[in-house]
């Protein structure tokens, strides 16, 4: 006899459930063969016994006892909301079931009573796509609370992931010390310091410093002090209010120092609970077990590298000049080809550029395109869009606030702006702000101190300037400093070391390899080593104390002895013992049409190329 195909197979299966299913409800809904009623407050509830156990270990167990309930035909059920559960005796008959925010966690709650695998995993679904900063800690304590370890987990590695913000949360602060400890142990814990966790411990700990003492001896295991500097240690830890009363904690960090200092304990090794294992005729023991306060595993957030972080309109890629090596953040189809670029001081990175057509502005639907990276899931989001669509722009920032300066607009007639646009982090929102005293484009933009620079660029007589201005938001002023030796516009420039570094660019009279470096203290400009070659566009980067040029437009003759302009996606860097710039790299894919800026990414998030 020939079997159906697998396919067949299902299909039939689920005619068939279907098939019973709708013979149930029917048989319900026209009450035949009805032979229990559950009462739950005042409501009655008409149903099939053999339905319900069929669906519920809970109502199964009842119906088989031998106790005189399982025998009547009406049960009284108490604790549960009567709406709740018609949702569910709905579901049962139907597998249709309305699951909202409002609902979700008393649907749960009786899902789990009743033993309902089908409903339980359909509010596990819900609550994992539905976590969020909000709620992630409540979805953690319920997973915990009905013994849910998938929507536990899935809570836990969700805060963990988001450890720094999810502890400024009042709520994280009224976890019991259990709850505590299963997210302060876990490895997936996205901090890059131990002291982080530790402060973190303290500040829970001094919310309620009598009961919450007596846990920290065991909370302490979850921390790993031997990853924190032995100063710290010494002066913050031991010095500690809560720690320096305690001579069980003590005991615990004199333990930890001296494995600072390579003396660590003798520890047995362990044995199961038969004694050794024989294995191939040998006693096998298992491996050395310390005290788990002297775990020193790294934690995931420990892996952040500083990375020069390229950014095109086919993909996003990160590079490590020290250790030579690419990774592959990732590919987006979202990034314009031609964009500004933005890495802030809490190291969050913008994209700003492009033309984006908004049909939600009718009076001037043309915008520019506003992304911001996710580390995350190493993704761009779409962020609201620039409400004036322009190019050679610059971007800078302040405290909570992204400034977008100059450029042209993206219109008939390329009108240069003097125009300021702020973008408000907090509230998600584009606004005007004070205008350039002049009208400026492919000038470039830096930041420092809260102050942001405007060098160079070309005004509207499409002459070059050596003109620089900084804003002071505080003030809501724009005020001019000293001016630029050379005038010039598409240059690389950063901060690197406290001074303003410039690099290349055009001048009126042609490409320029000329450098220099703006003392910010002293408001003077000095020449700086000359880079190897006349570029424009080329990037500067700061990345842990060392200056590096990148990529760029230089005039190279070509096989026929012409000379024409060629994009060039090399990276240099200067020696500052020697006074000069080194190439460390001929080419590096990706870079062609990319901005470049220092950025600090988890390597682990990253596909090593």
């Amino acid at each position: 006899m020939m079997a159906l195909p697998a396919q067949q197979t299902e299909e039939l299966r689920l005619y068939q459930q279907t098939l019973l299913q709708d013979g149930l409800k029917d048989m319900l809904d026209n009450s035949k063969f009805i032979d229990c009623v559950l009462k739950i407050s005042g409501k009655e509830f008409p149903c099939h016994r053999l339905v319900l156990a069929a669906c519920s270990p809970y109502f199964r167990a009842m119906f088989l006892s031998d106790q005189e309930e399982g025998k009547k035909k009406e049960i009284d059920l108490e604790d549960v909301d009567p709406d709740v559960m018609g949702k569910i005796l709905h579901y049962i008959y139907t597998s249709e079931i309305e699951i909202t925010e409002t609902n979700v966690q008393d649907i749960f709650s009786v899902a789990n009573m009743f033993q309902i695998p089908s409903i339980f995993t359909v509010c596990v679904s819900f609550l994992q796509k539905k976590l969020c900063l909000s709620n992630c800690l409540a979805i953690f304590r319920l997973g915990l609370m009905l013994d849910c370890p998938r929507l536990a987990v899935s809570a836990r590695d969700f805060l963990c992931d988001r450890f720094n913000l999810v502890s400024r949360d009042e709520e994280f602060y009224q976890l019991s010390p259990d709850e505590l400890i299963a997210i302060i142990s876990s490895d997936s814990l996205n901090t890059e310091k131990e002291e982080e966790v530790f402060e973190v411990v303290m500040k829970w700990a001094s919310k309620d410093k009598e009961a919450r003492a007596e846990a920290l001896p065991i909370i302490f295991e979850s921390i790993r002090f031997r990853l924190m500097p032995q100063d710290y240690v010494k002066n913050k830890v031991e010095k500690n209010e809560l720690v320096k009363t305690n001579n069980e904690l003590l005991k615990k960090i004199q333990m930890v120092k001296e494995a600072q200092e390579g003396k660590l304990p003798t520890v047995k090794k362990s044995k199961g609970k038969d004694g050794d294992q024989v294995v191939n005729g040998n006693v096998e023991e298992e491996d050395d077990v310390l005290p788990g306060i002297l775990n020193d595993t790294l934690r995931f957030g420990m892996f952040f590298k500083d990375l020069i972080f390229m950014i095109s309109d086919t993909g996003a890629v990160a590079y490590d000049p020290i250790g030579n090596e690419c990774f592959f953040a990732s590919l987006s189809a979202q990034i314009p080809k031609n964009h500004v670029s933005l890495v802030t001081k809490e190291n969050q990175i913008f994209v700003a550029g492009g033309l984006y057509y908004n049909e939600e502005s009718r009076d001037d639907p043309l915008s520019s395109y506003f992304l911001q990276f996710d580390h995350l899931d190493s993704d761009w989001l779409g962020m609201p869009p620039v409400p004036s669509a322009r190019c050679l722009f610059g971007l800078g920032e302040s405290e909570n606030s992204i400034y977008l300066i100059g450029g042209k607009e993206l219109k008939e007639g390329e009108q240069t702006l003097d125009s300021v646009l702020c973008y408000d982090r907090p509230s998600f929102k584009w606004g005007d702000s004070d205008p350039l005293p002049y009208a400026v484009y492919g000038h470039t933009v830096v930041s420092h101190d809260d102050l942001v620079y405007v060098l160079g660029g070309k005004g509207n007589e499409k002459k070059c300037l050596n003109r620089v201005c900084v804003y002071n938001p505080k003030k809501f002023e724009w005020k001019d400093v000293a001016p630029m030796k050379t005038a010039r516009s598409l240059f690389g420039a950063t901060v690197h070391n406290g001074k303003i570094y410039i690099a290349a660019g055009v001048t009126d009279t042609g490409l320029t390899n000329t450098t220099e470096v703006y003392d910010i203290k002293k408001n003077t400009w000095e020449y700086f080593t000359e880079f190897p070659q006349e570029r424009s566009s080329l990037s500067l980067v700061s990345m842990g104390g060392t200056l590096f040029a990148i990529g760029g437009f230089a005039t190279v003759e070509n096989e026929s002895e012409e000379l024409v302009p060629t994009e060039l996606n090399d990276i240099w860097r200067y020696y500052e013992e020697e006074k000069k710039w080194e190439g460390i790299l001929r080419e590096i894919r990706y870079a062609s049409g990319a901005t470049f800026a220092s950025a600090k990414l988890n390597i682990l998030r990253l596909t090593k190329m």
